[in-house]
């Protein structure tokens, strides 16, 4: 079904806007910008027992960027498909850096983001969803971390790969068996 020119300009307009959201999130949290932070969300952002709206969306920013002293988001790939002119659902690569004490933890992640218009303008549309890769210090091995070395506390790192979440990683390494895996890695990715 072809778009409407009406509706193809919308959706031209709203993928220049959408392909802007990642890269100033992860610089309003590099800089501690709250309130450019909580501008990037719909006004009445539904954060469950944290609570609604930006006031809210702050309290839970100041919280999770206390734990750490600098950070680095770095934006490596994003993808996203319209549901509707209004709404979008999009995956966005991230790696992150992160000072806690002497360590400075890498992680390796993705980001499974709703987006949504409101009037002329784009925003997240729910809390930001993600899995990682793995988080490691940068002077360890991802394998010797087991993938999983996070030192922010409050952050549940269990399953920490994301790859199940993929049908496509699953299907390939399957069908490739578990001898090439094990030649590969001794750490193979276990699904749920």
């Amino acid at each position: 079904m072809e778009l409407a020119t009406e509706s193809r300009l919308a959706r031209i307009e709203g993928s220049i806007a959408i392909q802007q959201l990642p890269a100033r999130y992860a610089m309003a949290v590099d800089t501690r910008n709250l309130d450019a932070l909580a501008d990037l969300f719909v006004e009445d952002i539904d954060l469950g027992a944290v609570g609604t709206g930006r006031v809210a969306l702050k309290r839970y920013f100041t919280a999770a960027t206390s734990s750490f002293y600098r950070s680095v988001h770095q934006i490596v790939g994003h993808t996203f498909d319209f549901d509707d002119d209004d709404h979008a659902s999009g995956r966005v690569y991230c790696r992150a850096e992160h000072e806690r004490g002497e360590t400075w933890i890498v992680a390796v992640m993705c980001y499974f983001d709703r987006y949504e218009r409101r009037g002329d303008c784009w925003y997240f549309g729910a809390k930001r969803e993600f899995d990682f890769f793995y988080c490691a210090d940068l002077l360890e091995r991802p394998q010797q971390a087991n993938f999983r070395h996070w030192v922010v506390p409050g952050m549940k790192l269990d399953p920490p790969m994301m790859h199940p979440r993929f049908p496509s990683w699953e299907t390939f390494w399957s069908e490739q068996g578990a001898e090439a895996v094990a030649r590969l890695t001794a750490h193979p990715v276990q699904s749920d």
